[in-house]
């Protein structure tokens, strides 16, 4: 029976072992499916419970840290790692770094997979939240299936049993309204010749007319409209081809145009057309890692036009927003193509100056405060002048960061508009 089944040697027996080798197959998935449940599912219990006991032992082993307590907190991690759970405990400092970090297994016999939860690490001094760490609890795939394996165990068991009744009630039926009646069909068969004779694809030797000549007939037609239809399929399908070739290649450069053109608006301020804040910040930033890695100097100029509300509310909008343009190419003339220009936002502009000192920073400064203030723009018949005021800062080899380097010039901006406006401060 089974010598049957994997040499099957007529119709009916290869028709069994597809048929029982698909079922088999789906059963293996659906069994391995319910494997897969069962783990995640105690993964996941697991999870909870290991979240659980962080929250348990955070406040201790946080009070240990905060008294350097190191006995205290060496007997909290020995406790932790007889829990049957955890198999590894982290504990790391505000800067990462390594305070504790113990396994309960040999570093050669590491199961196959880890999962974690982490937490951190605080301490509540006078109302202030003092960070000190951060806390990881480990528990691994050997813990999980060691739960599971009873129930992995009853799960294999009842697909086996399953999976035998089944086969050999599978065979009986099949022997039974399958194979006998297909033995008594092949045995007529036997008797009728396949042959080949024109252009028909098959021609068996039954001479008189009957359903099996018929059939003949018809199955050559279908092949003859088979055939022709697969020639008319690929002809159709070559057309289709080119045009969609054509159509791809068209509607690629379409999208190219329209990525170009939400690259520049990404990047730029619509109605300046200067850097938006975004772009101009992190360009600045790498010009900066440049500077550093040169080890030259950089400096920043942070730029607020004085009063600009006030030119809102005397000329319009509409005044306001050619006076931001005019400053805008104002200041671009006095710059280098080296040099980096951006609206950070309303009238707040910024400059940075890779390889520049402080000392050409505030002369470059200065220039562009007097072409502001000598400046007279003309919008509607009426004249507006308007004056800018400046804070710069610098990195003498680049060690600063952009944001500190921009916080240093906001405070020197905020200085010069508070001595009366129209001033560089350094």
């Amino acid at each position: 029976m089974f010598t049957s089944f994997i040499r099957p040697k007529n119709l009916s027996q290869k028709l069994m072992r597809v048929i029982f080798s698909i079922y088999l197959g789906v059963s293996a998935l659906v069994t391995g499916g319910q494997f897969l449940t069962e783990y995640l599912k105690t993964q996941d219990s697991i999870q909870g419970e290991l979240e659980q006991l962080e929250q348990t032992v955070r406040d201790s082993v946080a009070t240990s840290l905060w008294q350097y307590n190191q006995k205290q907190l060496d007997a909290l991690v020995v406790g932790l790692l007889k829990m049957p759970i955890i198999v590894g405990v982290d504990i790391f400092d505000n800067n990462a770094k390594v305070l504790v970090s113990r396994r309960s297994y040999e570093e050669g016999a590491a199961p196959l997979s880890l999962f974690d939860t982490e937490s951190e690490l605080s301490w509540l001094l006078n109302n202030t939240k003092i960070a000190l760490g951060t806390l990881k609890l480990y528990s691994s795939s050997q813990v999980v299936l060691d739960r599971v394996l009873f129930g992995f165990a009853l799960i294999a068991i009842t697909a086996i049993v399953k999976l035998t009744v089944l086969f050999l009630l599978f065979i009986w039926a099949l022997d039974r309204f399958l194979a006998k009646p297909l033995k008594e069909l092949m045995s007529q068969v036997d008797e009728v010749q396949l042959g080949e004779k024109g252009r028909e694809r098959i021609k068996l030797s039954v001479v008189e007319e009957n359903e099996i000549s018929k059939l003949q007939e018809h199955m050559n037609k279908m092949l003859c409209a088979m055939e022709n239809a697969q020639n008319k399929l690929l002809q159709d399908e070559q057309s289709k081809r080119m045009w969609l070739e054509e159509a791809v290649a068209k509607r690629t450069e379409e999208l190219q145009v329209l990525n170009d053109k939400l690259r520049d608006l990404a990047a730029y301020d619509s109605l300046t057309r200067a850097l938006n804040r975004g772009s101009f910040i992190e360009t600045a930033r790498q010009m900066l890692v440049q500077a550093r890695s040169d080890k030259s100097a950089a400096s920043f100029i942070l730029m607020d036009l004085d009063r600009f509300k006030a030119i809102n509310d005397t000329y319009g909008h509409f005044a306001g927003d050619q006076v931001l343009i005019h400053f805008t190419q104002a200041v671009q003339r006095l710059l280098r193509e080296s040099d980096l220009f951006g609206r950070l936002g309303g009238e707040e502009f910024a400059v940075f100056l890779p390889d520049t000192g402080i000392d050409e920073a505030v002369r470059l400064a200065d220039r562009l405060r007097q072409s502001i203030g000598e400046a007279k723009l003309e919008v509607d018949a009426q004249t507006i002048t308007y004056t800018v005021s400046l804070g710069v800062s610098s990195s003498r080899h680049g060690d600063a960061s952009i944001e500190e380097l921009f916080k240093q010039a906001d405070v020197k901006l905020y200085g010069a508009k508070e001595k009366g406006r129209d001033r560089v401060e350094m």
